[in-house]
C-alpha cells in the first residue's frame, strides 16, 4: 500500500522520508543534511532547492517552479538563483562543471541526475530494524573493503578456494600500513547477497571496494577481480588471472600476489587524483604526502624541490609522520644522485637526520623501510645497511613491486647479478604499469652491466630512458653499454643528454657518491662511461 502512496500521503501517516544518495542522506521533515555521520550545513533556502531538486527528480524544473517554491513568487536576480544552485552543489560535493548530481538543461532549468534511493520509516529504531544504517565516517587514509569471492563453478566444492582466496587477499593488503582495511568477519556478512557497492562503502565506512569471483572450467581455474571507487561506483581497475589447478593452494598464492601488486599503485594513484579536486586551504598532512608523492613521480628538480615543501609543510603539521620523513628522505636521495643538489652536504645530514627518525616511528611500515634503505644507499653510502632494510620491507609486504625493485638494486650493486635480476623481474612482473617502472628497469641495467651482458643492459636502460628521459642514471648506463658494444655514435648520444642534465659530471664525482658499490661492478660500470667518453 505505502508504495502507491505520493510523499504527502506518507507523511499523512506520520512516516519519515529518507533520501539517500552518493554518501548523503537527507531528511527533508528534519531538515537535515549528512555526509556520512557528519551534519552539513546548508542555508534555509540552498536546502529548500536541494529537497525540491530531489522530490521532483523525474522532471526538469525550471527557474520559475523554483523562485515560486523557495522565494513564494518573489522577484529574484538571476545572479542570486545562481549562487544559491551553487551553494546546493557545493554541499553535495558537486560543481557547475562536473555536474554529477545537478544538472543546468540550458534555456530549460536543473534536473537532480544523481541516483537516489528512498526510505520510509517511523522512527530511528524502525529505520535500525528496516536496516538503514547509518553511513559510517571515513578513515584518515584510503580504505578499502574486500567482498567475498563467489564461486561461479557450479561446484560446491570450490567453495573453499573462493573463501580462501577472499581471506589471503584481506590478509595481504592488511601488511599495507598506508591502508585501513575491513577485517574478515565484516565483509563476510556480503557473502551470498547481490550489493551495490556504494551501499557497501556507506556501510562499512570505506573509499574503494575489491569484488571478483572464481570459476573453473575442466583444469583450469579463472579470477577475475575489479577495484571500484565505492564514492562513485566508477571502475578503477580490473583484470583476470587463470591457472593450472594442479597445485592449488600454489595457485591460490599467486592469484593473491598479483591482486595485491596490481591494485596497490592503482590505490596510489586514485587518492592522488581525488587530492586534484581538494582546495590547497583545507590539505592536512596526509594529503600533503599525496601531492609530494605525485611530484616525486615527475622526478624533476623542480618537482623534487616542490615535493620536499610539501613534505616540510606535512612534518610542520605532524612532527611524528614517518611516511613524511621517510619520502623526505628519498627525494634528497633522488637528487643526490642526479647532481640537483643545492647543497650536497647538507643534504645528505638532514636526509640521514629524516631516516633515524622514520625508522624509529615506522619499524613496521614496509613503505618507510624501502624508501628508508633507497636513502641509507645514496646519502649514508651503507649498501649493506640499505640491502638489510629493503628486505625487511618485503618481509613485511612480500608482494610490494618496489621494495623488491630497492632490494634488487642492492643486489646489483653488491655484484649479485643474478639475484637481482630475480627480484626486477618480478617486481616488473607484479607491477607492469608502474609509475616507476623506469627505477625497475635501469636496475635491470645495472645487473645486466654487472654480468657483462652489455646487449641486455642497452636494452633495459633504453627502456628506463624512454619512460623517464631526466633519469641520469639509465642514461649513463646506456651510455656505457653502447660503448661497449662498439656503438660509438649512440653511446656519445646518450653521454651528451646525461651531461645536458649534470654538466661537468666526472668519473671521479660519480665514484664519490657511489662509496661501498662492489669493486669489481664499478670497474665494469666506469670502463664503459671512459669508453663514452666520459673524463677522469
Amino acid at each position: 500500500m505505502l508504495a502507491c502512496e505520493n510523499a504527502g500521503q506518507k507523511r499523512a501517516r506520520g512516516w519519515t522520508l529518507l533520501y539517500r544518495f552518493d554518501n548523503y542522506l537527507i531528511d527533508t521533515d528534519r531538515r537535515e543534511l549528512r555526509c556520512g555521520n557528519q551534519l552539513v550545513s546548508v542555508e534555509p533556502q540552498v536546502f529548500d532547492i536541494l529537497s525540491y531538486l530531489i522530490l521532483n527528480r523525474e522532471r526538469v524544473v525550471s527557474r520559475d517552479d523554483l523562485i515560486e517554491t523557495v522565494w513564494a513568487g518573489r522577484i529574484v536576480s538571476d545572479s542570486a538563483l545562481t549562487t544559491r544552485i551553487n551553494a546546493a552543489r557545493s554541499a553535495i560535493g558537486d560543481n557547475g562543471q562536473d555536474q554529477h548530481l545537478i544538472k543546468t538543461l540550458l534555456r530549460k532549468g536543473f534536473r537532480f541526475v544523481g541516483t537516489v534511493s528512498e526510505h520510509v520509516v517511523e522512527n530511528a529504531a524502525a529505520a535500525a530494524q528496516a536496516g538503514i544504517r547509518p553511513a559510517l565516517a571515513l578513515p584518515d587514509r584510503p580504505s578499502i573493503a574486500v567482498l567475498p569471492f563467489p564461486n561461479m563453478s557450479g561446484d560446491p566444492d570450490q567453495d573453499y578456494f573462493a573463501d580462501g582466496m577472499t581471506e589471503e587477499i584481506i590478509t595481504a593488503l592488511s601488511r599495507c600500513a598506508w591502508l585501513f582495511v575491513i577485517a574478515r568477519n565484516s565483509s563476510f556478512t556480503y557473502k551470498g547477497k547481490a550489493m551495490d557497492v556504494r551501499q557497501v562503502g556507506r556501510e562499512l565506512g570505506v573509499r574503494y571496494v575489491l569484488e571478483g569471483s572464481v570459476r573453473r572450467g575442466g583444469n583450469r581455474l579463472r579470477f577475475a577481480g575489479r577495484l571500484i571507487d565505492a564514492s562513485s561506483g566508477a571502475q578503477i581497475w580490473a583484470d583476470r588471472f587463470e591457472g593450472d589447478m594442479s597445485s592449488v593452494f600454489e595457485l591460490q598464492d599467486r592469484f593473491t600476489e598479483n591482486v595485491v601488486a596490481a591494485i596497490e599503485p592503482k590505490l596510489q594513484m586514485a587518492e592522488i587524483e581525488r587530492l586534484k579536486q581538494k582546495p590547497a586551504a583545507s590539505l592536512d598532512a596526509y594529503d600533503l604526502l599525496l601531492r609530494a608523492q605525485q611530484l616525486e613521480y615527475e622526478f624533476s628538480e623542480e618537482s623534487l624541490a616542490s615535493a620536499l615543501g610539501c613534505l616540510k609543510q606535512a612534518l610542520a603539521i605532524d612532527p611524528n609522520y614517518a611516511p613524511a620523513m621517510a619520502l623526505a628522505a628519498f627525494c634528497y636521495a633522488g637528487g643526490s644522485i642526479q647532481g640537483w643538489s643545492q647543497n650536497a652536504t647538507t643534504d645528505a645530514s638532514e636526509g640521514i637526520r629524516l631516516i633515524s627518525r622514520a625508522l624509529e616511528r615506522g619499524k613496521d611500515d614496509s613503505n618507510v623501510l624501502w624508501m628508508a634503505a633507497y636513502a641509507t644507499r645514496r646519502l649514508a653510502k651503507d649498501v649493506e645497511r640499505a640491502r638489510e632494510l629493503a628486505h625487511r620491507a618485503l618481509v613485511l609486504n612480500a608482494n610490494s613491486a618496489i621494495a623488491m625493485a630497492v632490494a634488487g638494486w642492492m643486489e646489483a650493486e653488491l655484484g649479485n647479478s643474478a639475484r637481482a635480476l630475480e627480484l626486477l623481474r618480478r617486481a616488473q612482473r607484479l607491477s607492469p604499469r608502474d609509475p616507476r617502472g623506469w627505477f625497475f628497469a635501469s636496475g635491470m641495467a645495472l645487473a645486466h652491466v654487472a654480468a657483462g651482458e652489455f646487449e641486455d643492459a642497452a636494452v633495459c636502460a633504453r627502456m628506463a630512458v624512454d619512460q623517464n628521459p631526466r633519469s641520469t642514471i639509465a642514461l649513463r648506463f646506456l651510455a656505457g653499454s653502447l660503448a661497449r658494444l662498439g656503438q660509438n655514435d649512440k653511446a656519445a648520444t646518450a653521454l651528451g643528454d646525461m651531461l645536458k642534465i649534470e654538466p661537468g659530471l666526472t668519473l671521479a664525482t660519480l665514484h664519490s657518491r657511489l662509496v661501498g658499490i662492489n669493486e669489481r661492478v664499478w670497474s665494469t660500470v666506469a670502463e664503459g662511461l671512459r669508453l663514452a667518453g666520459l673524463p677522469d
